[in-house]
């Protein structure tokens, strides 16, 4: 029982019906669920919708741990014990927990419920482990690794190198690190909001230079990833 159980809450097989029902169900559930996100106004029926969807998300959570040493293919209690601290097991409990009516009122006095109620867009990322392809997207991420975090670290060395050179050079313009650093981020991506420039043709110089940079430094995690996700694919 417990095993046909996993096999259904997982991501579906082919010959698999129960499972590709479970699957299309829980998508269906999450997006309309994204939906009261959108409007300002509280409604009944956005209220209705929140509690059964969420009484869904935790049928779905604890069905989800009860298979945990299936998933771990460990029968040991580690495997129960291990779960509510995967990634994905915490997004699950931070999307559940907003729609809680004694945790909202317990933080109406603090003034933070619009912070706890936006935790309810991570219910979108319960979405990822439903879709074949965005499984795939997520296993080339891991098969990547190593290339994306030298290309993060690049980056990063990127934007401090930057940000310390034209706040020396442009201390009119930069008036604490932040904001150089916010602008070489900027420079980074080459979107240029224009809030925060150099003014100086020595500055001007600069900028030019980075944003050649950047260029080169934001295409290749495209490149990396398209790879990978071609050669994923190829062995599919």
């Amino acid at each position: 029982m417990k095993k046909r159980i996993y096999e259904i809450i997982e991501v579906s097989k082919e010959d698999d019906k129960a499972s590709h029902i479970y699957d299309l169900v829980m998508m269906f559930v999450i997006f309309i669920n994204i939906i009261p996100l959108a409007f300002k106004n509280e409604s009944h029926l956005f209220n209705m919708i929140d509690s059964i969807s969420v009484f869904i998300f935790i049928i779905d959570y604890f069905l989800r741990w009860l298979t945990a040493n299936l998933k771990y293919h460990n029968n040991d209690i580690i495997s129960y014990l291990k779960y509510p601290f995967s990634f994905i097991a915490i997004i699950d409990l931070l999307s559940i927990l907003p729609s809680i009516s004694l945790l909202n009122k317990g933080f109406k006095a603090l003034k933070t419920i619009r912070l706890i109620r936006t935790f309810r867009v991570l219910r979108i990322f319960k979405s990822f482990r439903y879709s074949k392809n965005i499984q795939i997207i997520i296993q080339v991420g891991k098969n990547s690794k190593d290339a994306l975090i030298t290309v993060l670290y690049l980056a990063i060395g990127y934007i401090i190198v930057c940000a310390l050179v034209i706040f020396n050079v442009e201390p009119d313009s930069f008036h604490t690190f932040f904001d150089a650093i916010y602008w070489a981020t900027i420079s980074l991506t080459t979107v240029g909001y224009g809030d925060i420039y150099p003014i100086t043709t020595l500055g001007r110089m600069i900028t030019m230079v980075s944003s050649f940079m950047g260029i080169a430094i934001v295409a290749l995690p495209a490149g990396i990833i398209t790879a990978g996700y071609m050669k994923e694919i190829g062995s599919v």
